[in-house]
């Protein structure tokens, strides 16, 4: 009997077709296929007074989007420590501090209330991160980065397709990111998208992705190049080749039921799950999310019980994540009072969530997690 992994990418026919296609069009670089996807990416999200530029990861349009919000060597960026680290080597990057901050216990999203207190004359930025399930309060948000007079970087890997009061998520934020790695809602096998406000900020970056050339994105869309350009400021080689953007059109093209299928399957764990002692399930009825990973909060002195009990029966875990704050290159950075992220990090567990997710394999990590918890 496999193992049921906790993550499996939603490749099909489709998918294999576009790879082949893109592969013998011959032009492997960014091209034809990366100008459609990010006009389909901006039809999805309904963008209206925004642009979306195609990036090779997630990791880069993190650290493009803080080179556009001018943070630098000196400054500070408000993050959840409960945040994946590419975050915070982003910010690492561009040579500020990250500056950890707490979650929420029913979102797991950034505590703006405590976030007001770890502001100084050094923050430049917050990052805002989408978990899991559940969404950051984004009014809150907002009004938060007005008041202090900061950029917003909106860190929505886990959020393609959720809507936040009826928007789709990207479509409101001061800066946007997505990533399409292997095992997102959607893959590019790897890819990212940065969403910005305005024209200038688009251009700035089709130069930053491309190591500073300022060759036109409408020309290499066209699967031709320039071959004279200035370089004007320093840049990175984070385009997106036309392979990835290829499957991603086909994995956007899936979406509505790429959503459908994953939200089934949490309201089956949530329905099986409720009355389970010990357990905790995420707070969210999954009403307009798309949700990315299926996290349960087992009692520290049992998880890894729980864990290895799973494991023995075919059904793999995770943890997401590792705080921040604990890793040796941040341990000198500041930090509020991180007792839910502590929590957090002994008690948090990742269950087996796939788009279209076989029912033979959802009812093997019910009866699993079910079991556990009946033998006592």
């Amino acid at each position: 009997m496999d193992n049921i992994p906790v993550f499996k990418p939603l490749i099909e026919p489709e998918e294999m077709a576009a790879a082949q296609a893109a592969l013998e069009m011959g032009w492997l670089g960014m091209g034809e296929y990366v100008g459609r996807f990010e006009s389909a990416l901006g039809e999805t999200l309904e963008l209206e007074d925004r642009h979306v530029v195609g990036l090779s990861t997630g990791h880069a349009a993190l650290h493009l989007g803080l080179l556009l919000a001018e943070v630098g060597p000196g400054d500070e960026v408000i993050t959840p420590s409960f945040n994946n680290i590419a975050d915070h080597q982003a910010i690492w990057t561009t040579g500020a501090r990250p500056v950890f901050c707490d979650v929420l216990p029913n979102t797991l999203c950034v505590d703006l209330n405590k976030a007001v207190e770890l502001v100084s004359p050094q923050t430049k930025a917050i990052i805002a991160m989408d978990y899991a399930c559940g969404l950051c309060d984004h009014n809150q948000l907002a009004d938060f980065a007005v008041t202090h007079g900061l950029r917003v970087m909106h860190d929505a890997a886990h959020s393609l397709g959720s809507r936040w009061e009826g928007c789709p998520i990207g479509s409101f934020s001061d800066l946007c990111m997505f990533s399409f790695d292997p095992i997102k809602t959607i893959t590019c096998i790897d890819g990212g998208a940065l969403v910005v406000r305005s024209e200038e900020e688009k251009e700035r970056l089709h130069r930053m992705r491309l190591i500073g050339m300022g060759q036109s994105a409408e020309v290499m869309y066209q699967n031709q190049r320039a071959w004279t350009y200035d370089v004007a400021e320093p840049g990175y080689r984070y385009h997106l080749a036309n392979l990835h953007a290829a499957l991603g059109l086909e994995q956007l093209a899936k979406l509505d039921t790429i959503t459908a299928t994953r939200r089934a399957t949490c309201r089956a764990y949530h329905d099986a799950f409720a009355e389970l002692d010990g357990l905790d399930v995420p707070m969210t009825d999954f009403d307009d999310i798309t949700p990315f990973l299926y996290y349960v909060q087992v009692e520290a002195d049992r998880r890894e019980a729980f864990c290895e009990w799973l494991q023995e029966r075919g059904v793999e875990t995770g943890m997401h994540w590792q705080p921040g704050h604990g890793f040796t290159l941040f341990s000198d950075c500041r930090r509020g009072d991180l007792s839910v992220t502590e929590q957090l990090a002994r008690q948090i567990v990742t269950l087996p969530l796939h788009s279209c997710m076989a029912t033979d394999a959802q009812e093997r990590v019910i009866a699993a997690v079910q079991s556990f918890f009946k033998q006592g």
